[in-house]
């Protein structure tokens, strides 16, 4: 597989020669500057291109494309943002580069509650506990019915915790699941609102009455108008998994699980409507079998996340390290491997360690856990080849 990086365009800390050095080939990237919507010019793409080329590298992937709100629950702007959507990848495809990694979540595209959960060594990582989610939907955001959503022991757990939160715990709750989510992935939310959960309840509103199968209808119907142009310019379109693969907020999401992935497939049965095959939100569902998703859908795949998670009884789940965890990322890398080897992967969420926790790098993306990983998914990559190699002697 190609060794790929998502990379946050010019002003990342993490620079490209950085990256030359160890060992990335391609970059995963997208116009963060251009608003939600709007179109994708030639003239910006080759911008960005040009710059990546200049460091020696080559724009693999566009992470991500952003597919609007309005596309998702079916506003009366919908049909002109997906003629500007089709416009872009057009344009993409002028320029060369032909994977979309995007996805279908409503509001949230990935959810946690601590974005520095420290480990015995000292590092740190993303995490998600089940109760502190509990307790922000009921005392912060205070989501009518929520409490329909959860057990009586999470409820009663959340409101034990009500206890001792204090204004300073809520804010930095707020800050990781509504802002940092929203600011730098989506853009529906920045760093400078002011009254991030009144805007927060204002978009999860845009979806009353949005049933998952309603919500199915519309990706349906996006993925149908935009085919013509992926057949055209061979752009392969690859949806992420839903982060985590659970029902959150009241929200229909509808990738989730081996029966959503099948029916997307076969809804638009088109080789151009893929996966983005990501182990760690995959693996954050204890009723998935990561190897045997991997299998089963190799070859609809179009890109590969490799992270791991662990899954603990109460719905709790942590990033676990690249060679440990539920995913088994050495059975998925042999698999693919074995039956799509030339696909772009890239490491993904690495632990903060090494003094990445000063360097105010995005959530989730500092840069000597993902060497780590990087380099662990390398030499399993080269072990696999070897042996195969041997093989076919």
């Amino acid at each position: 597989m190609e060794k790929t990086w998502r990379w946050f365009g010019k002003k990342d800390k993490i620079t490209l020669e950085m990256l030359r050095q160890i060992g990335v080939e391609g970059i995963v990237t997208a116009l963060h500057d251009v608003k939600n919507g709007d179109v994708w010019t030639v003239e910006a793409i080759m911008d960005m291109k040009n710059y990546i080329e200049a460091a020696g590298l080559r724009w693999s992937v566009v992470e991500s494309l952003p597919v609007c709100e309005a596309i998702k629950y079916g506003g009366p702007e919908r049909d002109q943002l997906i003629e500007n959507y089709k416009i872009s990848l057009a344009n993409l495809g002028k320029c060369g580069i032909h994977t979309i990694c995007y996805n279908f979540m409503p509001v949230l595209d990935w959810a946690r509650t601590e974005l520095d959960h420290k480990w015995e060594d000292g590092s740190t990582s993303l995490y998600f506990n089940k109760v502190k989610f509990v307790y922000f939907d009921k005392y912060i955001l205070k989501r009518e019915g929520c409490e329909a959503d959860y057990t009586d022991e999470e409820l009663a757990a959340a409101a034990e915790m009500k206890k001792t939160m204090t204004p300073a715990d809520d804010d930095a709750l707020v800050d990781t699941i509504i802002v940092k989510t929203q600011g730098f992935v989506n853009g529906n939310i920045t760093e400078e609102d002011k009254q991030p959960v009144a805007l927060f309840r204002k978009l999860l509103k845009l979806y009353d009455g949005i049933t998952p199968e309603k919500l199915r209808a519309n990706w349906k119907y996006f993925l149908e108008q935009i085919m013509p142009t992926c057949d055209e310019y061979n752009m392969n379109m690859c949806v992420h998994p839903d982060d985590p693969p659970m029902q959150l907020l009241g929200l229909p999401r509808v990738v989730t699980c081996d029966e959503d992935i099948a029916w997307f497939l076969n809804a638009v049965d088109n080789p151009h409507n893929g996966l983005t095959f990501c182990c760690g939100s995959l693996s954050a569902g204890a009723q998935n079998d990561v190897p045997a998703l991997a299998r089963k859908y190799a070859k609809r795949t179009h890109f590969v996340h490799l992270r791991s998670t662990n899954v603990f009884e109460n719905g709790d789940f942590i990033e676990a390290d690249h060679l440990g965890g539920r995913a088994n990322l050495i059975e998925v890398c042999r698999i693919f491997e074995e039956q799509n080897p030339n696909l772009p992967m890239r490491v993904d969420h690495g632990r903060c360690t090494l003094g990445d926790e000063d360097k105010g790098y995005n959530a989730g993306y500092s840069f000597h856990g993902r060497m780590m990983g990087l380099l662990q998914m390398d030499g399993v990559m080269a072990t696999i080849k070897y042996m195969n190699n041997l093989k076919n002697k």
